[in-house]
């Protein structure tokens, strides 16, 4: 009896101290993440509550917010035609680009896989646009390339005769010259690419072949069905830069928009709501509903992977 008595008492203290060592072990764990938290939180998770909050007010950083509850996003989508008009053109940027750029880094990611020479050098060249395409600079060269007088004129004048118009400043051809810019933009995509085309056995291949199937058949039969999962990698990442797209947008047409709003992507509204006009509180809910719509799409991408997406340990 006193032996049990004695047990129950000190099973408590037992208890307590495996707690306190579990803390104390995870306690440095703890302080190794203490600087990437407080960052998150005073740089990601506060100014996006903040942003969420000012979406319902009228503020323009002279006066304090005014709450007018859901009048920012009322206004939006009723009485804001240039609000549709972004969407109009970022909507049909992510439609041309996406595909595009996918398609081509995939096709140049094929032809670098029949392992020709000098195979890093040309992986780092076609490479190299991704990483100078979004700078000011290369925004700047397009402009210049695809102005009336700039190379692409220069070419067609050259070659045919024919004396162009300005890419750049025409409202028909604008938006498309920004789609190019992003469709050469295609190395990260097609590094990817790469390395999931190595990943799928050569024997598939062989086999395929001794049995007379053409190229086009090992294609739509081997390839795609066995790159599918990083063709949907790469589908989520791109649609989602897509939508962010501002600075090509911003520099060609000196951040208006222009011509006539022909390429005035939802970003770059977003910006002159909020640091040219200083409507703060309805570029908050601008971003809010970008945010919510780039979510949706990925969430609508997601679901759809389970009807084209195949991976190996599927039971399907």
């Amino acid at each position: 009896m006193a032996h049990s008595a004695s047990l129950a008492a000190s099973t408590p203290g037992r208890v307590a101290r495996r707690r306190w060592d579990g803390v104390r072990n995870a306690l440095p764990g703890y302080l190794f993440l203490a600087p990437w938290l407080a960052g998150f939180v005073l740089f990601t998770l506060g100014p996006t509550l903040v942003s969420l909050y000012l979406s319902f007010t009228d503020f323009d950083l002279l006066r304090a917010p005014q709450w007018v509850g859901a009048a920012n996003y009322q206004r939006m989508f009723s009485s804001d035609p240039k609000f549709w008009a972004s969407v109009s053109v970022t909507l049909t940027y992510v439609v041309l680009s996406v595909p595009l750029k996918l398609a081509f880094a995939l096709a140049v990611a094929m032809i670098l896989d029949r392992g020709i020479a000098g195979l890093s050098i040309y992986r780092a060249i076609f490479y190299l646009p991704s990483l100078l395409g979004g700078s000011v600079a290369v925004a700047i060269l397009w402009k210049q390339v695809f102005g009336y007088e700039g190379l692409v004129n220069e070419f067609l004048w050259f070659a045919f005769g024919i004396n162009g118009p300005s890419w750049i400043s025409n409202p028909a051809t604008s938006l498309y010259t920004l789609v190019l810019l992003s469709v050469w933009q295609f190395g990260s995509p097609m590094i990817i690419f790469l390395a999931g085309l190595r990943q799928i056995p050569r024997d598939l291949y062989e086999a395929a072949s001794i049995d007379g199937a053409t190229r086009r058949q090992q294609l739509t039969r081997i390839t795609l069905p066995l790159l599918a999962p990083v063709i949907f990698f790469n589908l989520v990442l791109q649609t989602i830069e897509a939508f962010k797209a501002f600075t090509p947008a911003f520099i060609i047409s000196g951040g208006t928009g222009g011509p006539v709003d022909s390429t005035l992507f939802y970003t770059l509204y977003l910006y002159q709501q909020g640091f040219a006009y200083f409507r703060m509180g309805y570029a908050s809910a601008l971003a809010w509903v970008l945010l919510l719509t780039i979510a949706a799409f990925t969430a609508l991408t997601f679901f759809s992977q389970r009807f084209w997406v195949y991976y190996e340990d599927d039971q399907r």
